[in-house]
Parts: C-alpha cells; sequence; structure tokens
C-alpha cells in the first residue's frame, strides 16, 4: 500500500506541473498581455506597460518566468492580485469556493441516492414500470441541458408556484446582521434545492443506468449462483456479494465526475446567479481580468487532482487488487 501511494503522489505532483506549466504558457505567453491588462487594456501608456512588464517579470526569459509562477504558487501560496479590481485572488477563490462546494457536494449526494436507489431496483425488476420509467428518466436526462433545465424549473418550482427562490445564495453560517441577506442552515438549504436537482438530473441519470447495468452483470455470476444454492438470505447475496462488487466502478466514476461537475457547475452557478467559481471566471472574463480565470482554474485544477487522490487510495482500500498493477 505504501509504495501504491507513494506513485500516485508522484503521479499528481507531475500531472500538478504540467497543469500549471499550460496555464503558464496561455495566460503568460498567448498574445493576451497580462501587462496590458493591468494598465487598462488598449488605452495603456507606454510608461505604465514598462513598469507593469518589469513587475510581472515578463521582461525575463520564459523558464524563469515560469520558475517564478511555480514559487508563487508553491512557496507563497498566493495566486496574484487581480488586474482589474487589484483584489487578492486567494480572497476572491476563497469568497467563491464555498458556494461551488455547497452546490458540487450537495448534487453529488443527490445524483448518488437517486442512482443507488432507482438503478439498483430497476436491475432487481427489469422490464417493469419502474425499469421503463427509469429508462425514460435517463434518456432525459442526458439529452436536457442543465441552461434549459434550470430555466423550467426556475418558472415552474420559483416563479409561477412560489415553492422555492428562483436566485441568489445564503451563507451557511449565516449573513452579516447588516447586509440583509438571509442566511443560516435552512436558507442556504433552501436556495440550493433548485440548483441541487438542476445540477444532479445528468449525472443521476448516468448512474442510474451504470448501476442498472453493473447489478445485472453481477447477479449472473458464479459466486452468486454459488451464495443461493448454499441458501444464503437474498438480502445477504445482494448486500455482501452483489452490491459490493457492482459498485466498485461507481466510486471511480465518482471522483472523475466530481472533478467534471467543478466544470459543469458554471451552468447552474450562470442559471441561478449563484456566486461561485465560475461565475466568478465568466465575470473576469467579460472585464479581462485574466489573473482571476488563471486562479479559478489553477485552484480547480488542484481540488480535481486532489479528489482523484482520494478516491484512487479509496479505490485501492476497497480492492487489494489494484494495488498489484
Amino acid at each position: 500500500m505504501f509504495r501504491y501511494l507513494i506513485r500516485r503522489l508522484l503521479w499528481a505532483v507531475l500531472l500538478f506541473i504540467v497543469i500549471t506549466f499550460v496555464t503558464f504558457v496561455i495566460f503568460f505567453m498567448a498574445p493576451n498581455n497580462p501587462a496590458r491588462g493591468r494598465c487598462g487594456g488598449d488605452n495603456a501608456k507606454a510608461a505604465c506597460l514598462k513598469l507593469a512588464t518589469e513587475a510581472l517579470g515578463l521582461d525575463k526569459p520564459v523558464p524563469v518566468q515560469y520558475l517564478k509562477f511555480l514559487k508563487t504558487i508553491v512557496v507563497d501560496r498566493s495566486l496574484g492580485k487581480s488586474y482589474y479590481t487589484g483584489q487578492n485572488v486567494n480572497d476572491a477563490i476563497a469568497q467563491a469556493a464555498p458556494v461551488t462546494a455547497s452546490l458540487v457536494f450537495g448534487g453529488a449526494v443527490l445524483w448518488m441516492i437517486i442512482g443507488l436507489g432507482v438503478g439498483i431496483f430497476s436491475a432487481l425488476k427489469p422490464r417493469s414500470l419502474l425499469d421503463r420509467v427509469a429508462m425514460i428518466f435517463v434518456l432525459i436526462g442526458v439529452s436536457a441541458h442543465p441552461v434549459w433545465i434550470g430555466l423550467i424549473f426556475s418558472y415552474f418550482f420559483g416563479f409561477k408556484w412560489g415553492i422555492t427562490p428562483i436566485a441568489n445564495y445564503a451563507n451557511f453560517f449565516g449573513a452579516p446582521s447588516d447586509s440583509g441577506l438571509p442566511g443560516g442552515p435552512w436558507q442556504w438549504f433552501y436556495h440550493l434545492i433548485l440548483p441541487w436537482c438542476t445540477f444532479a438530473i445528468l449525472f443521476a441519470a448516468l448512474y442510474v443506468r451504470m448501476i442498472r447495468a453493473n447489478v445485472m452483470e453481477t447477479l449472473n455470476e458464479d459466486y452468486v449462483r454459488t451464495a443461493r444454492a448454499k441458501g444464503a438470505p437474498e438480502r445477504r447475496v445482494l448486500t455482501r456479494h452483489v452490491l459490493r462488487n457492482a459498485l466498485l466502478p461507481v466510486v471511480t466514476m465518482l471522483g472523475m465526475d466530481i472533478g467534471l461537475a467543478l466544470g459543469g457547475a458554471i451552468f447552474t452557478e450562470t442559471v441561478y446567479q449563484l456566486p461561485g467559481l465560475g461565475r466568478t471566471a465568466i465575470l473576469a472574463i467579460n472585464v479581462n481580468d485574466l489573473a482571476i480565470v488563471q486562479g479559478v482554474i489553477v485552484f480547480s485544477t488542484l481540488a480535481i487532482i486532489f479528489f482523484n487522490l482520494v478516491v484512487d487510495l479509496l479505490y485501492a482500500w476497497i480492492d487489494p487488487r489494484i494495488r498489484l498493477t
């Protein structure tokens, strides 16, 4: 297990270096000059451009620039400052990350509950009414775009019926008393009901289909038939033999899908005006604030690497055979 851990850690470090290098090339070597963005864009004066170029280290050789960029992230633990507002990028991400985390992890819990429940029962009763309804749900979930689903939900549940809020976010720990904004655990949950449902539909549909196929395949394995032949109760066969093996691929998929969900959250955040990482990046792109966009990309990449590492280790713990491959 220790050797497997070391291999995964080295792979994570290598992946981090590659991603930061690609990010550096895109934002510092592309035609969009960061110095011009810091000096006000197209109306930048030559004196300001010269000072900004020296301050950003753009007059240095490319390897030196990249090492400085890497040192700022790793050693100084800083993602720079906004070219537009002068705000520390770390502060901007610290404000936006909890919103995206609430959306992604709440949506993941919801799609896993739906995927496990519907997928297992659909596999146990194939071609039943439940199975056919589940397949219709899968087709709709895979085909419909999150923006369209969000607009439909907002219109009916928020505007027409007034069941849930249409937009905005409430802080879990409460809003400042002088802000006039809602806050607290209930308001946090209440404002995220629609975003969670919108966000989870696509992944829930995929997980229903995957879990259904895995359970149906595992039910036909020899060790399942042997357990039944020995007189094991059906409940024990299902929990100890079927689900334990059928759900192993789900662990791997969950780790990858959480990474994908970080990127896909931008659509849901835009529809419901949630001040998360995706919406922060969109607003920064509109004003050509490359520092904020770069910070969001680097932070999201680190989060994806971390979650994939955790899932790899969890998968190796569940199935020791993984360490030998």
